[in-house]
């Protein structure tokens, strides 16, 4: 009796195999005629398929938007706590670094600046006018509880006297966290902006303590490139990563000249944080972006590719940190985003990812009183966290929002011209 049981189990088991195996088949015959199925596969199916459906499958982290870990809308929040002198443009607070957890809080590091006057141009500055916003600057920092109120601890890394690298303005600082010891890394100005290229290579100031006292190097640690190389002019934004038991540092350039700026990223390593750094020679590494946001992510790189560029508005990933591919492609990207990343300095082989840092918005009240504010951005670019919310593909913004990019008065002349051409034929 019992083998006869079975027998008969045996046998509904084989059975119920065969007509999931018929169905299957005629799902396939289904799909072969070309019919692209209802429910979404999360696997490319194995169909002949449009040049837009296999880049679905093969370019981004996952078919869909709401299932790509490096795929986030962002969120921002006004930061308590710094006082910008009723917004005149004689304060900036702009270029966030990384932000670390240190001493039972976060620490960020900025370029300042406090001038009797917003900048006026190249033409127009002095020993005490800026040229632009990130003139006659120091770096500041701050500390936080929550990330929400900041408390501004003051001047981290002065402008040295001339002429050691920076005596113009220091600025768009990063750190680095190395065997026990803390470097951070910026933007050595050597003239005034804009009355040339930006003559900034990159130096560095280390100190034992997040709170300083900070040593200044005195020494160029990135050059700029020689004359006719994409990065002959600047090096601007330093962004430093332990990655491959190396300092990676990232860092962004302006080549090809007024008015038709490009600007590119690229990459240079060392064993040591003073250096020497040797620039990679595939550089530069990611083809846009106005400045650096990285961090490390599973067994690589993730990017965020802001402004600028054909691949603008991306988030991007390296299997090896050099070699950088499309994520994502997203909207509302931070400013020179400064992200939390407690693994940014571990070496890691398995990079979590991001949820929010510190990043800034500019000419808050227009350009007459140009100056930047520092934000708090945050979103879901981690595998340690799923929120749905951060992962909706549309943005919906009041018309005043749109009527703000409105036309400019050389548009609107061309546009009368052309209606005026049309009512004379």
């Amino acid at each position: 009796m019992k083998v006869l049981k079975f027998t008969l189990y045996s046998f509904a088991i084989i059975l119920l195999a065969a007509c999931s195996n018929s169905q299957n088949q005629k799902e396939e015959v289904k799909l072969k005629e070309g019919n692209f199925p209802y429910k979404f596969p999360n696997e490319k199916p194995n169909i002949k398929i449009s040049s837009a459906m296999e880049r679905n499958y093969d370019n981004y982290m996952a078919p869909r938007p709401q299932d790509n870990e490096l795929y986030s809308q962002f969120k921002y929040t006004k930061l308590k706590g710094l006082d910008y002198s009723n917004h005149d443009g004689t304060i900036t607070r702009r270029d966030p670094s990384k932000v670390i957890f240190a001493n039972g809080k976060y620490y960020v590091w900025y370029t300042h600046r406090k001038t009797p006057t917003p900048p006026q141009g190249a033409k127009k500055c002095t020993d005490v006018i800026p040229s632009s916003d990130w003139d006659l600057c120091d770096i500041y920092y701050a500390t936080s509880k929550d990330g929400f109120t900041w408390e501004e601890q003051g001047v981290a890394v002065p402008r040295p006297e001339k002429p050691n690298v920076g005596w113009r303005s220091v600025a768009t600082t990063d750190i680095l966290e190395w065997k026990g010891k803390y470097y951070l890394y910026y933007q050595g100005f050597m003239e005034a902006s804009g009355k040339r290229g930006d003559d900034c290579p990159v130096a560095v100031s280390y100190a034992d303590s997040p709170d300083g006292p900070w040593t200044p190097y005195n020494k160029i640690v990135i050059p700029n490139g020689a004359e006719g190389e994409w990065d002959q002019y600047s090096i601007h934004d330093p962004y430093p990563m332990v990655y491959k038991g190396k300092i990676y540092l990232y860092y962004k350039s302006d080549s090809n000249g007024q008015p038709n700026l490009i600007r590119m990223q690229g990459l240079a390593t060392a064993d040591n944080p003073l250096g020497p750094f040797t620039k990679h020679p595939q550089n530069p590494i990611i083809n846009s972006g106005h400045e650096t946001t990285l961090f490390p992510f599973k067994g690589g790189i993730a990017a965020l590719v802001i402004r600028d560029g054909n691949e603008h508005n991306t988030v991007q990933y390296s299997e090896d940190g050099v070699n950088f591919n499309i994520a994502s492609i997203t909207t509302d990207m931070p400013n020179a985003g400064g992200p939390f990343i407690p693994d940014a300095f571990t070496d890691t082989k398995d990079g979590r990812g991001i949820t929010w840092g510190i990043s800034h918005f500019t000419a808050v009240n227009g350009w007459s009183t140009n100056h930047a504010v520092l934000t708090r951005f945050d979103c879901d670019l981690s595998l340690d966290v799923n929120d749905p919310d951060m992962k909706k593909t549309h943005v919906y913004h009041k018309p005043e929002y749109y009527y703000k990019m409105g036309l400019n008065g050389k548009q609107r002349k061309r546009i009368a011209e052309e209606n005026k051409a049309l009512n004379n034929q």
